[in-house]
Formats: structure tokens, sequence, C-alpha cells
């Protein structure tokens, strides 16, 4: 898997029941604080290897630092990503620094995934219910950050989830043998949830009501605070997404917002359902039940 699919990683074959995953992510701060800012970013770059049903086994480190960051904030940004990936059972083996004037940081990330049990963007069936594992709203809030607008304890919240590891929402798809899935980032839930609809040759059926937010986010978009991300995806995708009417602009937009280190978006057969849901209670992973896959085309989003 390469070039020809959208897919979130390479995936290399070396025998019938193993295959390499390579990947690689990096970006420049989200947050103020640098251990938080090495964790999220290394927990981002993690997240493609899950999000194909593989496990991570070894990475390197990616980072651009200015002449004159101090030697105390470089250091917390590696230590950031190195306790993160020891907590995913990575080890760090090396990596690669250069100069740039603002900082940049993340992982190449190289994992093992079963090629007959492989998650895919191209995996959707119809019927299939759509489960997303993380909040949305994640690029309103920390552009709030940004602009000092944010409140601590949503600043808090986001720092949360976007360093949770997506390991266990991995485990749990694999567990469960899906064949559909991807992690939701840069090009928001949309965005991604167009890749998988159009790779699957399906529609994607989305409720609005039923999307779970980050408790800042609604309030932010309200003050109009969004990152250029969300535009451009909305650009991008405007005339593919059909919305309900009475759906306001402001609830629209959340669903371009380009999150960072996002949840998986899976989609669950019916009949796996309520047993993946309990599983998922079992293991203390949020799992939001947010639409289904229906016979069609692009996606519609529902009030």
């Amino acid at each position: 898997m390469g070039l020809s699919t959208p897919d979130d990683a390479a995936v290399w074959r070396l025998s019938e029941d193993k295959a390499i995953v390579v990947t690689t992510d990096f970006f420049t701060p989200v947050v103020d604080t640098p251990f938080e800012y090495g964790a999220i970013a290394a927990a981002n770059s993690l997240s493609d290897v899950y999000a194909m049903g593989g496990q991570p086994f070894l990475a390197l480190n990616i980072a651009a630092l200015p002449d004159d960051l101090p030697l105390e904030i470089s250091s917390e940004i590696l230590r950031g990503g190195a306790e993160k990936a020891r907590h995913a059972g990575v080890v760090i083996a090396g990596g690669h620094t250069i100069k740039d004037n603002e900082p940049k940081y993340g992982l190449v990330v190289i994992g093992f995934v079963d090629p007959r049990k492989m998650i895919n963007k191209g995996g959707l069936k119809i019927g299939d219910a759509l489960i997303l594992t993380k909040p949305l709203g994640g690029g309103v809030t920390t552009t709030a950050i940004k602009q000092e607008k944010a409140s601590e304890r949503h600043i808090k919240e986001v720092i949360q989830w976007m360093s949770r590891l997506n390991k266990t929402a991995g485990a749990l798809a694999t567990e469960f043998d899906l064949r559909g899935g991807t992690d939701i980032t840069g090009f928001g839930l949309l965005g991604h949830g167009m890749e998988m609809a159009d790779a699957s040759k399906v529609m994607l059926s989305i409720e609005n009501s039923k999307l779970p937010l980050l408790s800042g986010a609604h309030s932010y978009a309200k003050m109009g605070i969004f990152p250029g991300g969300a535009f451009d995806n909305k650009n991008h995708l405007d005339k593919k997404v059909r919305f309900d009417e009475d759906i306001e602009e402001t609830d629209q937009m959340l669903l371009f917002d380009p999150q960072t280190s996002g949840g998986l978006l899976l989609g669950v057969p019916q009949e796996k359902l309520e047993a993946f849901k309990k599983r998922a209670d079992e293991l203390n992973q949020p799992a939001w039940v947010i639409g289904e896959v229906r016979a069609g085309n692009g996606i519609e989003v529902r009030s």
C-alpha cells in the first residue's frame, strides 16, 4: 500500500501474515508547554499505525529547532516524545535535527500488521455503524490557546485528549476484525470521512446531534475562532457534503475543523455493534456512534 491509495501509512508485505507499516508526521507547536507538545506530536505520529490495525515498535525523532531555543525547552520536547513512545511500547532509536526559525517535531514510525487483517479507508460496508473514539473541536481550542482566549480547564482538556494514544482503539478494532477505519487529523471529520466514502464507494450519513465535542469548542466556534485549515477544508469539500438546512454554520464549521492527534473513525457491522460498545466500556475506551454507512456517495449530515 503506497501512493495509489489515500491511506495513512505505507505497507510492505514480508510474508503471508506479516507486513511492515511505515509512516511519518511532524508539526509546529499546538500548545505552549514543550513537554506536552512533544507528547502530542508523538501520539499523533504513532496514530497512523494504530489506524491501520498495526502495532508500532520503532521510531526516529524528526526535529527542527531554532538556534536560540533554550536547551531546557528542546530537551523537554524530546522528553515528551520519548515518554509517550515508552508508554506505547515503542523504542526511539535516534533521529535527525536541523535548524529552523520555528520548532517542528514528530516521528518516523515503523510497525507490524497482519496484512490479512489490515484496516484501511476502503473497508467500509453498507450498514456499518460509524464510531468515533475522540471528541472533535481540537482545532478551534488550540487556536483559542494561540490567541490567549482559552480557559485553563479547556486547555487541560484538549491536551489530555490530544496526548491520548489510539492504541486501545486500534486494538479494539483489530479484536473485532474491522476493515474500515482511519484517524481524524488535519482534514477534519468530513475530509477524512470523504476519503473513506470515496475509497469504499459508499455514502456516510452523520448525525450532527450525536457528535462529541470538547467542552469549549462550541463557544470558541461561536466567537469565530477557527484555524485557517478549517476554511481550506470547507472550500475543498463544500460541494460534496449535504447538510440539513437547520444546521447552523458554526456547527457545520466544526465538522471541517482540523484535528491534531484526533480519534479513530471506524465502521462497525451492526451485528457486532453491541458487543463492540460493551468491550469498549470494559477497556475505558470512548466510542460514540455518530452515524451509519449507506448506499450512495459523498456525505450527508443530518440534524
